[in-house]
């Protein structure tokens, strides 16, 4: 197995289209809520995250980016954000907080596998 992968998506959808075009190149884990993509961050420790900005539940995804990058853990977790809200707002607030790169939806998956395997080989 490569490196791990942690697609966060609400969409069943999307983390299925991700996991598929990745293959099996990588180590892939899904959540569904920022709960459970920052416990499961926390568990695995994957090389890249995509994260949905935004989630249902307690933690939106630019509250589990800014708990990423402050985890000595974690902090060189390679964060992509993903979300249907393209405003230059989210971008800026995407990037200063440490996002790595920014995908807007609807996006390519190809394109997004192009970015994990830049970042991790």
């Amino acid at each position: 197995m490569g490196q791990k992968v942690l697609i966060v998506d609400d969409h069943a959808d999307i983390r299925r289209l991700v996991r598929l075009t990745l293959g099996k190149s990588y180590e892939v884990f899904e959540a569904e809520d920022g709960v459970t993509a920052l416990e499961t961050a926390q568990r695995e420790r994957p090389a890249v995250v995509v994260l949905d900005v935004m989630m249902p539940g307690a933690l939106d995804g630019f509250q589990v980016l800014k708990a990423i990058k402050s985890d000595p853990d974690l902090k060189s977790t390679k964060v992509i954000m993903a979300t249907a809200r393209g405003q230059f707002e989210d971008y800026k607030t995407g990037k200063s907080m440490g996002a790595d790169e920014y995908v807007i939806k609807p996006f390519s998956p190809i394109r997004l596998a192009g970015m994990i395997k830049e970042f991790v080989g």
